[in-house]
């Protein structure tokens, strides 16, 4: 094979995973050397030119592929499905390996995020992805981080294998609802892929488990497993997606749910939308997330958020969205109020409440305090109490929404 060929299926199949978010590459451990060898190539600590953000706001480079974008799937969302007009390309894992290390050697990667159409069976299709990380793992004592997207239909111990090898797994959910699983992929079965994540969580306790009694005892899947909702290709509601996601969160312990936002297909199915849908959902859809995961929402405080007809405000942010229809529960006194109270003022984020906490300890805040820890002084005013500061009749505002919200110029730049 060329090298000229390797870099034309490179450009498809590099192409053909733009569609898959569920990329980061978060809450990974450090690999040490196996069966005590020194050296080994890569690592998932290092800085590069990357597209994945870690928590700590490490950018992480991925080198992310398809193994195939061939399938014998028929999902109408899926640019890459059996019926589609669309040039197709197959890797054999020797040459994502190839890869892999190339890049890794010339700084461009730090990882390799791997997924791939289904060819043959689901089972042929989980024996190339599972020997693409083994190859890396054992063969060249790749320690880099490896995301392997698994196939629930697969055998269980094929998954098993990715999980012994891989940093993440992660298994799509594809749609928020069985409804529109079962409209736009028929072939698939939302049992069958929670059935699939369930067996991946057991897994990640059971080795969890072995871990604290023993000091060898293999590592499955260290950095979790995560999903993908595709958005705005069927009827689902923002909160049908959002009591999706926290049902999955806790019956899985997922690291991240991942949104994507609808984007049409060429020579698309006539029952796909013609239109996507705004970005700017897709952006409301992970700040309402963000709430339920570390600003302690609960499901339903976060679907209230949202208008009568189910979906989030696009021109205000969730959290602003909830508290202007909750007006009884502010104005917030920084200098007394629970840590709690303070997570649902709008316009302080963790670190500025975590501050205030700190602070008011040794004295009491006025307002110059918190604008310090704040971008945005003017929006979390009418929200708060402070030594020198209470705000006149905030419920009375009829005029408070249009003070507090994002100037349509900002809007139109984000959504360009």
């Amino acid at each position: 094979m060329s090298q000229l060929d390797l870099r034309a299926k490179l450009a498809i199949l590099a192409d053909a995973a733009k569609y898959d978010a569920s990329c980061a590459s978060s809450g990974t451990t450090k690999r040490n050397a196996a069966s005590g060898a020194k050296g080994g190539l890569g690592s998932t600590e290092g800085m590069g030119i990357c597209h994945a953000y870690a928590p700590d706001g490490r950018c992480i480079s991925l080198l992310k592929i398809l193994l195939t974008n061939s399938c014998i799937f028929d999902c109408h969302y899926c640019i890459n499905r059996k019926s589609s007009n669309v040039r197709r390309a197959r890797f054999t894992p020797e040459e994502v390996v190839e890869l892999t290390l190339s890049f890794y050697r010339r700084n461009y990667i730090e990882g390799l995020f791997l997924s791939s159409g289904i060819i043959r069976s689901s089972d042929y299709t989980m024996e190339q992805i599972v020997r693409v990380a083994r190859l890396l793992r054992e063969e060249h004592d790749f320690r880099g981080y490896i995301h392997l997207k698994t196939i629930p239909d697969a055998d269980p111990e094929l998954v098993r294998q990715a999980g012994l090898h891989a940093d993440r797994v992660s298994i799509n959910v594809e749609l928020p609802t069985v409804a529109g699983l079962t409209r736009l992929a028929p072939e698939k079965s939302a049992g069958r892929i929670e059935g699939a994540m369930r067996d991946v969580r057991a897994a990640i306790d059971d080795t969890a488990d072995a871990g604290k009694r023993y000091k060898s005892a293999p590592k499955f899947a260290p950095a979790g497993q995560s999903t993908q909702m595709i958005v705005g290709a069927d009827a689902a509601t923002d909160g049908d997606i959002i009591a999706r996601a926290s049902g999955l969160y806790a019956k899985f312990q997922l690291r991240r749910v991942y949104y994507s936002a609808f984007s049409p297909i060429p020579d698309a199915s006539a029952v796909l939308p013609l239109q996507r849908p705004p970005l700017m959902r897709e952006h409301r859809l992970y700040q309402s997330d963000w709430l339920m995961r570390f600003y302690e929402y609960q499901p339903k405080e976060v679907a209230q958020a949202a208008d009568p007809t189910g979906m989030l405000p696009l021109d205000i942010d969730p959290k602003l969205a909830w508290a202007l229809k909750f007006r009884e529960r502010f104005p917030v006194d920084v200098n007394r109020a629970p840590r709690e109270a303070l997570l649902r003022v709008p316009g302080l984020g963790l670190k500025a409440v975590d501050a205030i906490l700190a602070t008011r300890r040794l004295r009491r805040l006025r307002l110059d305090d918190v604008a310090r820890l704040t971008a945005s002084i003017a929006k979390v005013r009418p929200f708060l109490i402070a030594e020198d500061w209470r705000p006149v009749a905030l419920s009375d505002r009829d005029d408070l929404r249009a003070l507090v919200a994002p100037k349509r110029e900002q809007l139109e730049l984000f959504a360009a």
